[in-house]
């Protein structure tokens, strides 16, 4: 699949229809995510932009970097975001064994529900509601194959893929080329892509709040993709 495009041509996203690419609607919602959480450099700082717009987002956060950083992953929640599986390790689908695979997505869900239940700062009856977003899940770079991808969804999980890459890791985009490639292929219903990693924090903080703004000051509003 051609992933690596700014914007994912329709043709591709009819190849997959089982995955989701945008989110059809008719209103000015935009789905921002986020992967490769939690960073303790980033995630915050991110956090409290998506406040100061009043705007919510999706996490997708690697497993690992949960265990490593409890606090941030149950501020994520505590803010209102939902959050989504991205493997515990950052596999790469294509290069790892199905059951391998397989295994490494359910450590990722121990790593949350663990997580969530040892906090102290979701209520009780949010615990229960936002486990359900476990089962929101983005491969690491959007490699999978059709055997993994077939077992997950057997699974129930949702496969969420992207409308539109920002570019906010590559080395070699621009942090003005990387806020062009989603201000201008973002539209209603867009499912766009930055990272919460270091390796993308100098072009994500220099995107996001003037992302936020431009489309905030279009009427569109940010929300987070329904489990």
């Amino acid at each position: 699949m051609p992933l690596s495009l700014v914007k994912i041509p329709e043709v591709v996203k009819k190849m997959f229809p089982n995955y989701v690419w945008d989110i059809p609607t008719s209103d000015k919602v935009i789905y921002l995510t986020f992967d490769d959480g939690p960073t303790p450099e980033i995630t915050d700082w991110t956090l409290k932009i998506l406040n100061d717009f009043e705007a919510k987002a999706t996490f997708f956060c690697i497993g690992n970097n949960v265990e490593k950083h409890p606090e941030i992953f149950q501020n994520i929640i505590k803010t209102g975001h939902a959050i989504g599986n991205h493997t515990h390790n950052h596999l790469k689908g294509w290069k790892t064994k199905k059951q391998d695979y397989l295994k490494n997505i359910k450590s990722c869900d121990n790593a949350f529900k663990l997580h969530l239940a040892n906090s102290n700062q979701v209520e009780e009856n949010e615990k229960e509601d936002k486990n359900k977003n476990i089962k929101l899940f983005r491969p690491p770079y959007g490699r999978l194959t059709p055997g993994q991808g077939k077992a997950l969804l057997a699974m129930h999980y949702k496969i969420i893929m992207w409308d539109v890459l920002s570019f906010d890791w590559d080395i070699k985009t621009s942090k003005e080329d990387c806020l062009s490639h989603v201000i201008n292929n973002t539209e209603k219903g867009s499912v766009v892509v930055f990272h919460d990693s270091i390796k993308a924090s100098k072009n994500m903080q220099y995107v996001l709040p003037k992302v936020l703004k431009h489309f905030t000051n279009l009427g569109y509003s940010f929300e987070s993709i329904p489990h």
